[in-house]
């Protein structure tokens, strides 16, 4: 396999800069929702958020990316097995779930770099207002005409991510071919990139994210990642989310048969099953050229990426 041209560049956000591409930078999920797929509801008390969070500081994450409200698509489309679509949260609440924990975070470790898993200008103005360098927006600036100018505003570090449609179209999409696949995420994602540019955001602010699981059916996922260095051809480096994503746990469903009482309809490995799956995906992300991964589980993805990391440097070294 001839190693990505993950070459080394500046991720700059609202008052720092990450460098990016010499080691992989690890992601730490924070989900205080009641319905997120892998962990909905664990950690929606703030106080019990905060020290998740600090946790995965502790194990080695460089970012923590915090979420309140959930994508979920349904489970015919890739999605957690058997859910539907996560219902909308208002900007209102998304904010009351979020901020506190922002907040709880930056009191007890001032330097944490902190990105908010959100597509609205409001809660983004509000998350930045109170700390956030970064906003990871699912839909690429697609969701509210509001928050390129937010972005571009306060400067601050933005993850744009390719989405194909929205959580409700997704159950009932065509099959793509991988070449179709690919020509759509790359088309989405220059879009993208070319409307932050347009407002002002700086391109050294902006990291790609291909949306692994985000209107993408199962096998799709496997066909992008196998051919996810290609989209370095945009010019920004790339951030993979694959952690216990369900086209994982679809794959790994065979081992689980005849260990339900139900084992016919065994669709999906659990969640709490994916990890060993997890790894083995973040590290295939990294040697197709993504400079950042986004985990639940924090210690085990930073030890893989230093294995990944230390491939990719032999390779360069041969």
């Amino acid at each position: 396999m001839k190693a990505p041209d993950r070459t080394i560049a500046e991720w700059r956000l609202r008052t720092r800069a990450l460098e990016l591409g010499r080691r992989t930078l690890v992601m730490g999920v924070v989900n205080i929702t009641p319905d997120s797929f892998s962990d909905g509801g664990r950690f929606l008390d703030p106080e019990a958020a905060v020290t998740h969070a600090l946790r995965l500081l502790d194990e080695g994450a460089d970012i923590l990316d915090l979420g309140a409200e959930s994508t979920r698509p349904g489970s015919r489309a890739g999605g957690a097995a058997g859910s539907e679509v996560a219902p909308a949260v208002s900007a209102e609440e998304e904010q009351a779930r979020l901020l506190p924990v922002l907040e709880g975070i930056l009191a007890a470790r001032l330097q944490a770099i902190v990105s908010v898993d959100t597509y609205k200008a409001a809660t983004a103005r509000a998350a930045i207002a109170a700390g956030a360098e970064i906003i990871n927006d699912v839909s690429g600036l697609r969701w509210d005409s509001g928050m390129a100018a937010v972005c571009g505003g306060f400067k601050c570090g933005v993850v744009l991510m390719h989405t194909r449609g929205r959580p409700e179209d997704w159950r009932t999409q065509p099959q793509l071919a991988p070449d179709e696949l690919l020509a759509a995420v790359r088309s989405g994602l220059a879009a993208s990139l070319a409307a932050a540019v347009h407002v002002g955001i700086a391109m050294e602010s902006v990291v790609l994210d291909p949306g692994y699981g985000f209107g993408k059916r199962f096998d799709e996922n496997y066909a992008l990642l196998a051919r996810q260095a290609e989209l370095l051809s945009l010019g920004r480096p790339l951030l993979a989310g694959l952690s216990r994503k369900s086209f994982l746990g679809r794959t790994l469903a065979p081992l689980y048969a005849g260990t339900t009482p139900n084992a016919e309809s065994v669709a999906f490995a659990p969640v709490e099953a994916r990890e060993a799956a997890s790894l083995a995906a973040l590290v295939a992300a990294i040697l197709h050229g993504a400079s950042i991964v986004r985990v639940h589980a924090v210690r085990t993805a930073v030890e893989a990426a230093l294995i990944a990391d230390a491939v990719l440097g032999a390779h360069r070294i041969t």
